[in-house]
């Protein structure tokens, strides 16, 4: 089952306990499919290119990954919408202690500090496969090659870390290739939780307070300021086109 509303042209489920089910129900049926966070950049680059535009509304599910675009949307709809940051989901589902999982992407001392703090939380991880990937562009990869190394493993989950949106079409051009698993496109969960290099999540309070997007401008600002800003420069026609939308079902 698959969300249909979209939100500034994109699916979103805002509601966790539907995100949870629709992978859920992916597992347990053996369907392949993926998972997209949805936050400021890959909501700019799917608006201004239609291609990856169909990659994200192909997922299972997507969820929102930004605090300031569910308020935006909030706002907009006049409906307490909340996000459902992919860091959370990330523990969510490895705390559940009942998935195979396959960890696939970044680099050999992330993966190796991953794995070793992410066995504290699950045992099981210990005998779980960890793969980098070759540095090569979304085109060269050998999926069929991939797709044969994850097969033989029947994980139930595969976690990707490539950065958006790269691994977004990783995973929509991986998926035909899977005979069972659910893909989550979660790149930066990976550095949060691996314990190595300079990337970490946000402290609590500004988690708490929803800053976090505040905290990774200042912590990669050549790489974070620039996407806000294409973010911030499309968001007046896509609020002006929502409003619009909202009017039009009001007027139905």
């Amino acid at each position: 089952m698959k969300q249909e509303t979209k939100y500034f042209n994109v699916k979103i489920e805002f509601d966790r306990d539907k995100v949870d089910t629709i992978i859920l129900n992916a597992i347990e049926k053996g369907v392949p499919g993926y998972v997209c966070a949805i936050e400021s950049n890959n909501l700019t680059v799917a608006n201004k290119n239609p291609e990856f535009m169909e990659v994200v509304n192909g997922a299972l599910v997507n969820s929102c990954d930004g605090s300031v675009l569910a308020k935006i949307l909030g706002w907009i709809y006049n409906k307490p919408f909340d996000s459902y940051i992919g860091g959370d989901l990330f523990l969510k589902f490895i705390k559940m202690q009942r998935f195979r999982q396959f960890y696939l992407g970044n680099t050999p001392e992330v993966l190796a500090g991953l794995k070793a703090n992410m066995s504290k939380l699950d045992p099981k991880i210990a005998g779980m496969r960890f793969e980098t990937l070759p540095f090569c562009k979304v085109d060269e990869f050998d999926y069929q090659a991939i797709a044969d190394r994850i097969n033989a493993d029947n994980p139930d989950i595969i976690w990707v870390s490539l950065g958006a949106p790269k691994q977004e079409i990783f995973m929509s051009r991986l998926k035909p290739y899977l005979k069972r698993g659910v893909m989550f496109g979660y790149g930066a969960v990976f550095n949060f939780h691996s314990g190595t290099g300079p990337v970490k999540r946000a402290p609590k309070w500004m988690l708490r307070m929803r800053l976090e997007w505040l905290y990774r401008a200042f912590e990669e600002p050549q790489k974070n300021i620039p996407r806000y800003w294409g973010f911030i420069k499309i968001l007046p026609s896509l609020i002006m086109e929502e409003r619009r939308k909202v009017k039009n079902f009001a007027a139905l």
